[in-house]
């Protein structure tokens, strides 16, 4: 029995959700809001991206 990363999709999923009622929570209008389900989507992204420009890689 193989566990092909399980625990990874699960983290992935509330860190998901959270960030996904932390967005909406601050949006403004409609269109803040559609961009908010568009950035909880891509923000893992987003931080590897960032942490690795910190890090000088």
């Amino acid at each position: 029995m193989k566990n092909n990363g399980a625990v990874g999709g699960g983290v992935y999923g509330l860190a998901f959700i959270g960030a996904l009622i932390y967005f909406i929570q601050h949006a403004t209008s409609f269109w803040g809001g559609i961009l908010g389900i568009l950035k909880a989507i891509v923000w893992p992204a987003m931080l590897v991206y960032h942490l690795l420009r910190y890090l000088n890689i």
